[in-house]
């Protein structure tokens, strides 16, 4: 197993809506590396893009915030339906030290497919559904600090510049 190199913000490859997984086999042969990655960067979730995957999937894993959960893989995942209302503060591997108190529905509907291709369709809720909105983003071309008002997005407009020209910021920031 390898850690991957993390994709920072300012790469295009970010804001480009993921190319769906035709072949799902071509998949678990990335799977150990993305895990790793990801437990090595101490994150919940990643999505294929943030290490340079051009591909639509994600992982998650958020059983060390809830022992009654397993990891995740999510392929050519859509949200169906969503319901609620929260609000909690986010971060992202591609954007360090920036952190910011993000409304996401509560509830989601999920359709996607598992490393064996078949399909599901669940419904999740608390973190768990954050985090899928959260990769589902990702891999649509969206960061979650996209969901900030323009005044907040301002204050943190410096910081994002840094990060894209040299991969990280000059000081962290939660808004």
């Amino acid at each position: 197993m390898a850690v991957l190199p993390i994709v920072k913000y300012g790469d295009p490859l970010l804001r480009k809506k993921a190319e769906r997984v035709i072949d799902v086999q071509t998949v678990p042969g990335l799977l150990d590396d993305m895990f790793e990655t990801m437990y090595e960067e101490a994150g919940m979730g990643l999505a294929a893009n943030q290490v340079g995957l051009d591909m639509n999937f994600a992982i998650i894993d958020i059983s060390h915030e809830d022992e009654g959960e397993f990891p995740h893989i999510i392929i050519n995942p859509e949200i169906l339906e969503s319901s609620g209302s929260d609000d909690l503060e986010e971060g992202c591997l591609s954007i360090p030290e920036i952190r910011a108190t993000i409304s996401r529905p509560e509830e989601v509907l999920v359709e996607y497919q598992d490393p064996t291709g078949e399909t599901h369709r669940e419904q999740f809720n608390g973190l768990l559904a954050r985090v899928i909105q959260h990769e589902v983003d990702h891999l649509n071309g969206v960061f979650y600090i996209d969901h900030l008002t323009p005044v907040k997005r301002a204050m943190i407009n410096k910081r994002l510049a840094e990060i894209a020209e040299t991969g990280a910021p000059s000081t962290g920031i939660t808004l």
